[in-house]
């Protein structure tokens, strides 16, 4: 199948707490070009922070950080940037503030938006959170990439939300705890226009010491924008 080959990870780094030069080694053997981090810097010197990251595994820092309440998008040089923009979701009271990141970019003259977002651990408060962010991800024109945490698995409502009218990646692996897998959490979405030629989760030792969370891989193909 023709089209522009695009490798997306998405990957919850536990506030960056675990093993980091594992997280840092295993990602810069990934290769991705557009890198999808949930829990990143969102706090005292996130900028900073944010940059050491994206330098370490041999990215720069497209969106995100407090902005987006520690959802980030790194990505490689081959990679054009347009647009970004982020998203607050409403604030439960007693409950953490959690938004989403959006990036409009390009990649061999085939454009796409990319956007990662973390929902709540509360079952009551994640079906409003997957709502805002699935009105949002529905106002973007052309392929699309959405990647998240979303603290439930397939079958539950939020899941099904974000998952409607797109194609969801890969089967039921679980991709956390990390040290044993017993639920998939983490999910990537594309539009129908956008193929996914492989996805994988990544359950090496190294990957198991690197974060509580497994990181998810897809190698995908963007429509062309050549004739």
């Amino acid at each position: 199948m023709s089209g522009v080959p695009l490798r997306v990870v998405s990957y919850n780094v536990h506030g960056l707490r675990d093993d980091r030069a594992a997280l840092v080694g295993l990602v810069r053997d990934l290769a991705p070009d557009v890198l999808v981090v949930q829990e990143a810097p969102r706090r005292f010197r996130w900028r900073q922070k944010c940059a050491l990251l994206a330098s370490e595994t041999g990215l720069v820092v497209a969106a995100g950080g407090l902005p987006s309440l520690g959802n980030l998008l790194l990505v490689s040089l081959r990679v054009a940037i347009r647009r970004t923009w982020c998203l607050r979701y409403p604030l439960t009271p007693g409950r953490h503030l959690r938004g989403a990141v959006f990036a409009e970019g390009s990649v061999r003259g085939a454009t796409f938006t990319v956007s990662g977002s973390h929902l709540a651990t509360d079952p009551a408060e994640r079906p409003a959170q997957a709502q805002h962010w699935k009105a949002e991800l529905d106002r973007a024109e052309g392929p699309l990439i959405a990647a998240a945490d979303l603290n439930e698995g397939p079958g539950g409502s939020a899941w099904r939300m974000v998952e409607d009218g797109l194609l969801g990646a890969g089967e039921d692996v679980p991709t956390f705890p990390a040290a044993l897998p017993q639920r998939r959490i983490d999910g990537l979405f594309v539009t129908p226009d956008v193929s996914i030629e492989s996805y994988e989760i990544i359950s090496t030792d190294r990957a198991r010491a690197a974060s509580d969370h497994l990181p998810v891989v897809a190698d995908l193909l963007l429509p062309s924008s050549q004739p």
